[in-house]
């Protein structure tokens, strides 16, 4: 049996119990434990999975090369998690250098798992001839979806919170108090200081709400606003970056810089933000003067388009009409082809 905890909120009456467990079987006389942790982080994948199925379904693009951005993309997206998390604590793995591959015992960095997933994908996507930048911009709010349903698990286990506060929705349980108590060391020696017996913010539910309201933001974007192929990723950077930069700040257990009291995804935060915050800008000034529509041909190619056309004594949307239908026509040979290959 595992032991349950109570949560409580500073400006609630009423406390949350809390077990980190979801469910224990037995099945052909072997234990399985099924943790929440586990669960909801599935869950999360499932639905953001499910959205990038549909949004591939709209701009057509081909679910059998959108399943192997998923498996490839999957993998190494756990693997640079993983990594990320133990090159900066170093100090735990090097005498025990096996201990890496026990992913079960928790490690695992968000940012370590984007780069991960990303280098995956953009190495699908050149195999796979497809546009690199159109899957950024649908996987970005996948994950928004992923990361706003996930941060729940931490919630579970009562982990991923940050410094004290007398807000009221400040929250304690005897495993931050747990915590913090054997923590006070590591928060003294980077300049954190730390009471068990005060609330503490529920950066979790910070990060959560963030990201789901994300969501809804880049959805607006994408369906109203989209200009090139790229944009919703670079504003999921801003967003995100934005986010992270803030409450990375509040967190307990932050990665650090080795040597220093830099937090590592603060300041990765932050120049995320503020890059893809200045390529956006440039970017929309750019479309304003060389307007350009999104469908299959990036703004970017409207200077050669233009060139190309004058050169034929054509208009540029007669080019880009060509362009289309011929796009069009491709898209459902190779659509035939690859359903002859399924057959």
């Amino acid at each position: 049996m595992y032991e349950s905890t109570e949560v409580y909120f500073n400006g609630l009456s009423d406390s949350f119990t809390v077990s980190p467990i979801l469910a224990d079987f037995t099945l052909f006389g072997t234990n399985f434990t099924i943790r929440w942790y586990g669960a909801i982080i599935a869950f999360g994948f499932l639905l953001a999975v499910l959205f990038g199925g549909r949004m591939a379904y709209k701009w057509k693009i081909s679910l059998d090369k959108m399943l192997d951005v998923l498996i490839y993309g999957t993998i190494f997206g756990i693997i640079g998690a993983r990594l990320y998390y133990c090159i900066f604590k170093w100090e735990l793995y090097k005498d025990n250098p096996l201990d890496i591959f026990a992913v079960w015992e928790g490690g695992l960095a968000i940012y370590g798992g984007i780069i991960g997933g990303l280098a995956a994908a953009f190495v699908v996507c050149k195999v796979r001839k497809m546009n690199f930048w159109n899957l950024l911009d649908m996987a970005s709010m996948s994950l928004l979806i992923g990361q706003g349903i996930g941060r729940w698990g931490n919630f579970a286990n009562q982990e991923a919170f940050g410094t004290n506060t007398d807000l009221p929705w400040g929250m304690w349980s005897s495993k931050t108090a747990s915590y913090i108590m054997s923590h006070q060391a590591e928060f003294e020696a980077n300049g954190i200081t730390m009471d068990p017996n005060k609330f503490v913010h529920p950066t979790f539910l910070y990060e959560s709400i963030w990201c789901l309201l994300g969501f809804f933001v880049l959805y607006l974007i994408c369906k109203k606003f989209r200009k090139f192929s790229g944009q919703i990723f670079l504003c999921y950077g801003v967003w995100y970056g934005l986010e992270r930069a803030i409450v990375e700040g509040l967190r307990t257990d932050s990665l650090y810089i080795t040597g220093t009291t830099l937090r590592v995804s603060q300041v990765l935060s932050a120049a995320l933000a503020l890059a893809c915050f200045i390529i956006l800008v440039v970017l929309l000034r750019k479309y304003i003067k060389n307007p350009q529509p999104i469908d299959g041909i990036d703004f970017f190619l409207e200077e050669e388009l233009r060139k190309e056309a004058e050169a034929r004594g054509e208009t540029v949307e007669k080019k880009k009409s060509k362009l289309f239908q011929k796009k069009d026509k491709k898209e459902v040979k190779q659509t035939e082809s690859e359903e002859k290959q399924d057959v």
